[in-house]
């Protein structure tokens, strides 16, 4: 599905000019002829057919294959795989996604797992094939409008949370005592978004709250980001879910808004009326906004020198998004 070729929202200040998202590494993808036989074998004995058209696609940021496939019957699949003695993170995120998308309810807008395969170094994850597109970055309107709407059915689809074990892991939330105890970090950090550490003490002390803000009982993404949404003809598509957690309804709804706080959008106007946040602390919202940022900013400066550069101004820019978006909430509320 193309995107709609419409103007952008306008914008206003403090928003400015919308800053690009990398939807992907571009560097660390593996083509379907590069993968071990026997994975490749693998993930045909999954699909329970041959493959005669691998497509490599781009979007993502996590290493290994990701690719759609074409069998020599007709039937389409997706397939991900990954060695995980090479990326071990990687390898970890999708053994968790095996077991989030084989327990997900009926119901909920993702993919349906096919199978799995795992050597024990490598681990691979087979889904169905989705027709769609990733969202245009910066977001458009009528795309930005029917994400969020999709968005208070998913969370009443995922309300209470399902029996998943892996959705007990922390939230990919927080960071700032993690950067006030590493000067190193701060130094970096000063250098990737100036001025971010003369609020320090107001974001450990958000951050103090942090438990408090979490506490839910529905079943969030965790990484709710334009890259892992499709939109097809008639649905909005999410996918990739390794970093699923137990948490408020808002919270996917909080970190999908930085995105548009980076599109050069106010995300204010969208919050105020969304139905997941009405009747909400202002407060609980602020803490998830800076803890959003605070593990961005500190993943960010604290990353390894061999880290791909997309994800560091990925990260970097989302980060400093949703500090802005924080610092204009804060100041219409004095």
């Amino acid at each position: 599905m193309s995107a709609a070729k419409e103007d952008p929202p306008t914008r206003a200040e403090p928003w400015g000019t919308p800053q690009p998202l990398p939807s992907h590494t571009g560097s660390r993808r593996i083509t379907w002829d590069a993968l071990p036989r026997p994975v490749a074998a693998g993930i045909e004995r999954v699909l329970g057919g041959t493959v005669s058209t691998a497509t490599t696609q781009q979007g993502g940021f996590s290493d290994g294959l990701a690719v759609r496939l074409q069998l020599s019957d007709g039937r389409r699949a997706f397939a991900k795989a990954v060695d995980s003695a090479a990326a071990p993170a990687v390898g970890e995120f999708h053994r968790r996604e095996i077991a989030v998308a084989g327990a997900l309810p009926p119901g909920v807008p993702a993919p349906r797992r096919l199978g799995s395969f795992d050597d024990g170094a490598w681990v691979a994850l087979v889904f169905e094939d989705i027709e769609g597109a990733l969202p245009a970055q910066p977001w458009r309107k009528p795309e930005l409008e029917r994400v969020l709407d999709a968005l208070t059915g998913l969370a009443d689809t995922l309300t209470p949370a399902p029996g998943i074990a892996a959705a007990g892991r922390a939230p990919r939330l927080g960071g700032w005592s993690r950067l006030a105890h590493d000067p190193g970090a701060l130094t970096r950090l000063a250098t990737l978004a100036p001025g971010t550490g003369a609020d320090l003490d107001l974001h450990l002390a958000l951050e103090a709250r942090l438990a408090e803000a979490t506490a839910g009982e529905t079943l969030t993404h965790g990484d709710l980001y334009p890259f892992n949404i499709l939109l097809t003809a008639d649905r909005v598509v999410v996918v990739d879910w390794p970093h699923t957690w137990t948490g408020p309804r808002h919270a996917d709804l909080v970190m999908l808004l930085g995105s548009v706080a980076l599109s050069g959008i106010d995300p204010e106007p969208h919050a105020s009326r969304h139905p997941l946040l009405t009747g909400v602390d202002p407060e609980a919202v602020d803490v998830l906004i800076s803890a959003q940022a605070g593990f961005l900013l500190a993943a960010a400066s604290s990353s390894a020198p061999a880290t791909d550069p997309d994800i560091i101004r990925m990260m970097t820019g989302l980060g400093r998004a949703c500090l802005r978006w924080l610092a204009a909430r804060r100041q219409r509320r004095k």
